[in-house]
């Protein structure tokens, strides 16, 4: 069996895959969104992504490190998500929610992050007492 028989297609032209998993901060928002059916808030998006980004607990957080996220967020990945058909981005709201291409694209992100990891360099790091 194939990939390809596997996994539904993802519903988008490959150029605007390639844009939207281009981003670190997009790509965490992707795989954010297919962990619920529900809309999720960008506030709520800024501190999941500001905790992974300094490598703290979310309840750690500063006002400060979530502020930059959000304003990144909202100022341009979110709408850049929603153009693309990745996500449904309500700037009023300031609510996210999945899209059909949404789950298929955060599996191939899983996918692509999995078979890119190499334990030995991971160990290495963090033998040093640096985790990344």
């Amino acid at each position: 069996m194939s990939d390809v028989d596997c996994c539904p297609a993802i519903p988008l032209d490959p150029v605007d895959v390639f844009e939207a998993i281009s981003n670190s901060r997009r790509r965490r928002v992707i795989l954010s969104l297919s962990r619920s059916n529900d809309p999720v808030s960008a506030s709520d998006l800024a501190v999941e992504i500001a905790a992974r980004e300094n490598a703290v607990d979310p309840s750690q957080v500063t006002g400060e490190q979530r502020t930059r996220v959000y304003i990144g967020l909202t100022q341009g990945h979110l709408e850049k998500l929603d153009d693309l058909g990745v996500a449904q981005y309500d700037d009023r709201s300031k609510q996210v929610k999945p899209t059909d291409a949404t789950n298929p694209l955060a599996r191939q992100i899983r996918r692509i992050t999995t078979e890119c990891y190499t334990p030995a360099e991971d160990s290495a790091e963090s033998v040093g007492g640096t985790e990344r």
